[in-house]
């Protein structure tokens, strides 16, 4: 509501005398006065209003003219009006009973809406909010607990609504009481640490580790980084090394053995078939291609003719002891 004054008009007879000027606007209202005065040339009743004199038909209400001698009236923008039109002209409806707020009543205002003190109520509980702490929704007010009971937000932890101050800790669309944002197994808080999120729940760094992250099949460390995958189980590439001289296998060429991988050298020392012609293994590492006949076996491109050296990959052979021979040579031989 503007700042408005109501005063009471005071009337009194008195003789009309000349004033000093101390203004223009205060020279032009003595001067009237002095006229009015000197043409009456006796003494004349006035109303004393505004700090100013009046005479008494003068001082009128400045919306409906009707004398304001005697009256209780209110001065808005340096006009004097009567309760009646101050009230239907300026005075505010109130929201809740839709009624003009009187001047005689305490107007109480947010956000351009005006109540009576006693309409001033919670929309949900009807407490009356006069000097009390409310909320708005909705071009409704609400008492701090109605408030907080039907539109706070509430923490994912504890169910309970963040009260004012309290601090706030968000992850996505998510949102928890400092005290509420922990570790779902330790139970400690997270604060400003890492932490990491699975299936509606959070972890801390050690307890997720712990309980998810893949883990070394030689070692049962967690792996980090650099690991690499043997028949669907997990290694360090530090740990992944031939079962029998431990060198590091990953980038090598390996094999294995009883389900335990081996180097190709290892493996040929130990497990591979020997060609009977040059001793050597046959590991069968990259595609090697070999011969065998009987209990002996033989390189690919060791598999000649003892005599002339021919490739007998394909072809018919005769054995002769340890040797074995093309058709042609062992003809010769028994010649």
């Amino acid at each position: 509501m503007a700042d408005v004054e109501i005063m009471q008009t005071m009337t009194e007879v008195k003789k009309t005398k000349k004033v000093k000027k101390s203004s223009k606007r205060r020279e032009s209202e003595v001067q009237i006065s002095e006229v009015d005065a000197t043409n009456e040339e006796r003494g004349g009743e006035y109303t004393k209003a505004m700090d100013k004199d009046w005479h008494s038909g003068h001082f009128c209400c400045w919306q409906c003219d009707e004398s304001l001698t005697g009256q209780r009236y209110v001065i808005r923008d340096d006009h004097p009006y009567c309760i009646k039109c101050y009230e239907n002209v300026f005075a505010n409806t109130c929201e809740e009973c839709n009624k003009i707020i009187g001047i005689d009543s305490k107007d109480l205002s947010y956000k351009d809406k005006h109540w009576h003190e006693a309409c001033f109520l919670c929309f949900k509980c009807n407490l009356n909010l006069v000097d009390k702490q409310f909320g708005a929704k909705a071009d409704k007010i609400y008492c701090g607990n109605c408030y907080d009971a039907q539109f706070a937000s509430r923490c994912d932890g504890c169910g309970e609504v963040f009260r004012a101050g309290t601090k706030k800790m968000e992850y996505k669309t998510r949102q928890w009481h400092e005290n509420c944002f922990c570790c779902c197994v330790c139970k400690m808080a997270i604060g400003t640490k890492s932490f990491i999120p699975r299936e509606q729940e959070i972890y801390c760094a050690g307890c997720y580790e712990e309980k998810f992250a893949t883990r070394c099949i030689k070692c049962n460390n967690v792996i980090t980084s650099g690991g690499v995958t043997y028949k669907n189980e997990p290694w360090h590439r530090e740990c992944f090394t031939c079962t029998h001289c431990n060198i590091t296998l990953a980038g090598q060429r390996f094999t294995s053995r009883d389900e335990k991988p081996y180097c190709a050298e290892c493996f040929g020392e130990l497990f591979a078939k020997r060609c009977t012609s040059c001793v050597k293994p046959i590991t069968g590492i990259g595609g090697t291609r070999f011969i065998s006949f009987e209990d002996r076996h033989w390189h690919h491109d060791c598999f000649v003719c003892a005599s002339c050296k021919a490739s007998l990959v394909g072809r018919g052979f005769i054995t002769d002891g340890p040797d074995i021979l093309c058709p042609d040579c062992a003809k010769q031989k028994l010649m």
